[in-house]
């Protein structure tokens, strides 16, 4: 910190006092900290290790007016806020893109539009400039939300490929069809015959593609599709409880269930135990994501991870290609069968 000329009182480090500091001219410090371009390896290492001397902060509003950027990213949830309190794996992705923006000192707004008028509210502010990008959860078919950003001309990454939006937006998304399938062969090498299914929602690229994954795998293990073993459900537990009420209701001799999220599968667990059916002895229980909720449920999940550090890294590092100018991209990762006390 640099002191003032007036009665000893501190005042914020200048980039001239970082110029002088590193040997540089004021124009050198300028281009490193928009983006290094024509900068030489060490005289960029000068200047930022004068940065950390000084204590040196960007003034983002300065900056923003000069290149036209905000310097910030949204994190936009298109659910109701409740739902982000309640299903831990937004919170996990939320770290993790706040964490990998961090390297970059990029701040992450939080954005939850959950209803028709918080979205266009939220449409509107990202639209008029306010952050250079967006991360975008949990869309469903039917929202107009990316499209529109697309049409507006905003670096946009779903996490998910968004139904029906094609090669258009870029998105990074854990193999859902390929995790599903390998649970339900996991479920059938246990001996399961009568294996049952609580989606997720059916207007999400997860809900169709796990639910994809189902069907295959029983078709070719040449087990009967039986719509009686279908529930659907919504990733919340409430809807997790429900859905396995209808399928001992519809199927008494269902002996497995596979659903599509963790948070899911507790409720599932809490409707079997108040059944009197025993896990794993009567039914095998296999869930999807590897949450907190996986670890915290009785008995504990067998479940299908989703790599979500590398999931919000790779939205991050996808996004700031794109508001660098490059075109849009779509990434795919790997899942893993993670096998614990519930099958």
């Amino acid at each position: 910190m640099t002191m003032s000329n007036t009665g000893g009182r501190r005042r914020p480090p200048t980039i001239h006092d970082v110029a002088r500091e590193a040997g540089v001219s004021r124009g050198t410090v300028s281009r490193v900290l928009n983006g290094g371009h024509y900068v030489s390896p060490a005289a960029q290492e000068a200047v930022n290790a004068a940065i950390r001397r000084t204590g040196y902060v960007v003034n983002r509003h300065a900056r923003s007016l000069i290149t036209g950027r905000s310097d910030s990213v949204g994190f936009l949830l298109t659910e109701p806020q409740e739902r982000f309190f309640e299903d831990p794996n937004f919170n996990v992705l939320l770290r993790g893109c706040t964490h990998a923006l961090a390297a970059h000192d990029v701040p992450l707004l939080l954005m939850l539009a959950g209803t028709e008028d918080e979205r266009r509210r939220i449409t509107r502010y990202i639209t008029a400039g306010h952050v250079d990008g967006v991360l975008l959860v949990s869309s469903h078919s039917g929202d107009p939300v990316a499209e529109e950003l697309r049409e507006a001309g905003v670096p946009l990454v779903a996490c998910g490929k968004p139904i029906g939006m094609g090669s258009r937006v870029s998105y990074v998304a854990a193999d859902d069809r390929d995790g599903a399938r390998d649970m339900v062969r996991h479920l059938l090498s246990l001996g399961r015959r009568r294996i049952g299914m609580v989606t997720g929602p059916l207007d999400t690229p997860g809900g169709v593609e796990r639910l994809a994954g189902y069907r295959e795998v029983l078709a070719e293990a040449g087990v009967e599709a039986d719509d009686r073993l279908i529930a659907s459900g919504d990733y919340s537990r409430a809807s997790g409880e429900a859905g396995a009420v209808q399928l001992l209701d519809r199927a008494p001799d269902m002996d497995a269930v596979f659903v599509a999220s963790d948070l899911m599968a507790q409720g599932v667990l809490a409707a079997l135990h108040k059944a009197g059916r025993r896990v794993p002895e009567d039914v095998s229980v296999g869930g999807f994501d590897d949450s907190p909720a996986a670890t915290a449920a009785t008995p504990a999940l067998t479940t299908i991870r989703q790599p979500w550090d590398r999931i919000s890294a790779e939205m991050v590092r996808v996004l700031l290609a794109q508001i660098g100018g490059e075109d849009p991209a779509a990434v795919i990762l790997p899942t893993e069968l993670i096998r614990r006390e519930s099958a």
